[in-house]
């Protein structure tokens, strides 16, 4: 059983804490208390917004969206709840994604503000496993990257995550990555404050990105590539919402054009 996907999207906003603003930063003379201090912020501006065993993969048939009504399931933290709109329940990727699918689909948001991956393993896995979806999309790395999760730890989860949905599910799973994140505002105004590296953090950035490429395609999904084309949609204001740091409504329906032209080019 599970709830409809108004009823997760109410629980989860519900837990979403108040935005807290950036403090000046005292100047910085290693790399690693510059990103730590950078985490520090990113950390509370993310408020709103060790892996389990992995067993050997085995064969399903993942089927093409059909022409009839799908179920449609969505992981994800913040971004899937819709911050950053005045109407997330219409406004937000998730519900703009179901608004493509054949008449008579319906969709559960799983997302949770805050969440990082490994929580996700026990909080939104379980039940999109259950929801026998033919459809999922999942951005759940941004917090992990801004929390400095280790690069390892996360990866361990991300194959957790996509092993188990490639082997226990029938569906096409689309997965979007990092786009640059040092163009948003929230976090250009903390590197310039604290003197951080930017240039270390594009590189790490890329180095997650190739690796989250590497998992998706062993496990037979498609990439939603947010850091191609000059990173589109943090590089332009008018996607970017008023904290600076989570899409506009502008952005979302960006976003939502990403994912539904890649699964457009699988169907």
């Amino acid at each position: 059983m599970y709830q409809t996907q108004r009823d997760f999207h109410q629980n989860r906003r519900q837990r979403r804490a108040p935005y807290a603003p950036f403090a000046p930063l005292a100047p910085l003379t290693s790399h690693a208390q510059q990103f730590g201090a950078l985490v520090l912020l990113l950390t509370l501006l993310c408020t709103a917004c060790s892996a389990p065993g992995v067993a050997q993969p085995k064969t399903i048939a993942h089927e093409p969206i059909a022409s009839g009504p799908v179920v449609y399931t969505a992981l994800g933290a913040s971004d899937a709840v819709g911050v950053g709109t005045t109407q997330p329940d219409n406004q937000g990727y998730v519900a703009l994604i179901d608004h493509h699918l054949p008449r008579g689909s319906h969709y559960i948001n799983l997302g949770i503000s805050g969440i990082h991956l490994h929580e996700a393993l026990q909080k939104e896995l379980p039940i999109a496993i259950a929801t026998d979806p033919r459809l999922v999309t999942i951005w759940l790395v941004a917090n992990d990257f801004v929390a400095r999760v280790p690069y390892d730890n996360y990866m361990n989860d991300l194959t957790t995550l996509l092993q188990r949905l490639h082997t226990q599910t029938q569906a096409s799973i689309y997965i979007a990555n990092l786009p640059d994140l040092t163009l948003l505002p929230a976090i250009s105004n903390g590197i310039a404050r604290g003197g951080l590296a930017k240039a270390e953090i594009e590189k790490e950035i890329q180095q997650w990105n190739a690796q989250i490429a590497v998992i998706a395609k062993k496990y037979d999904a498609t990439l939603v590539d947010l850091y191609q084309a000059n990173s589109q949609l943090t590089a332009h204001p008018e996607y970017i919402s008023s904290d600076g740091f989570h899409p506009s409504a502008a952005g979302y329906t960006q976003l939502a054009g990403y994912f539904w032209t890649a699964i457009q080019k699988n169907n």
